[in-house]
């Protein structure tokens, strides 16, 4: 756990939104950026107070007034001892919580995200930074960016969710996923592994009602199969061309989307953008 190079660029967009203020990490964030490079960065000249560690760097230059971390082990000598697995009770808040490569590591998944927004203020916002796409072993889970837009609803007490896909090849680009409608998905297939980051707002109290969009969307409008079983059967044969056809699309992704590491340019689900343009707003 702790920042890499799009950990800290993803720390550059989300203080761009809003100030850190009092900020909770969870585990003791290292940072995992050689030294110098680091220092070029976020225009700084040294950094001594808390190195590897983040403390000094989320004070110094990004403007956090406070720097406490969760962990369910001292040997990093993080501020609080708990098992985010079991709930987490009568703590004080957070304007600012940072989750970059943490959860993945933590049987009880819902419960610990449970955690995360009873450690966040109402207003404050949550940072994840997790692995997606062929990370298979590195935890216990690999996430979707449809859990955090089915998560971080406004039904459910959040605002101004985004996401985002970063490459662990690609330094210079992420892809916006866009959040899914109509019972549609965003899935990606990727030949290398991917990171998987979420910004949200906490506005109001901590509710987990969560279902898969296009689930929800089916059971309350009807599948969209239904209205095709008809051309199904009067038009077998163009339906069955259509599905391997598919099939054989599916089966290509990966080729196609290793040609410049390019995720976005067979799926409408995702959109390329510069760090240095996102992170520059």
């Amino acid at each position: 756990m702790g920042i890499d190079i799009h950990g800290l660029h993803f720390l550059r967009f989300a203080s761009t939104r809003q100030p850190f203020g009092r900020v909770a990490t969870i585990g003791r964030q290292a940072i995992h950026i050689p030294k110098h490079t680091m220092l070029k960065l976020i225009g700084a000249k040294d950094e001594e107070q808390s190195w590897p560690y983040c403390e000094s760097t989320l004070m110094k230059h990004f403007g956090a007034s406070l720097v406490h971390s969760f962990d369910n082990s001292g040997y990093e000598g993080a501020t609080f001892i708990h098992d985010f697995n079991t709930p987490i009770t009568n703590h004080e808040t957070y304007d600012t919580v940072i989750d970059f490569g943490s959860l993945e590591h933590i049987y009880n998944v819902p419960q610990a995200f449970a955690n995360v927004s009873a450690l966040c203020a109402v207003g404050g916002q949550i940072l994840h930074a997790l692995p997606a796409n062929n990370q298979c072993g590195h935890g216990f889970w690999q996430f979707s960016p449809e859990l955090f837009y089915s998560l971080y609803s406004g039904a459910n007490g959040y605002k101004e969710t985004c996401v985002f896909l970063a490459n662990v090849v690609d330094e210079t680009h992420w892809y916006e996923v866009k959040p899914p409608t109509h019972g549609g998905r965003a899935e990606v297939i990727s030949p290398t592994p991917l990171v998987v980051l979420a910004r949200t707002n906490k506005v109001g109290p901590l509710r987990q009602d969560v279902q898969q969009s296009d689930y929800a969307h089916v059971w309350k409008h009807g599948s969209v199969e239904d209205g095709l079983k008809d051309a199904v059967r009067r038009w077998p044969f163009l339906f069955r061309i259509a599905f391997h056809g598919r099939q054989i699309c599916r089966q290509l992704l990966p080729s196609i989307a290793y040609r410049g590491s390019r995720l976005s340019r067979s799926n409408g689900s995702l959109v390329r953008h510069a760090v240095k343009s996102l992170v520059a707003l």
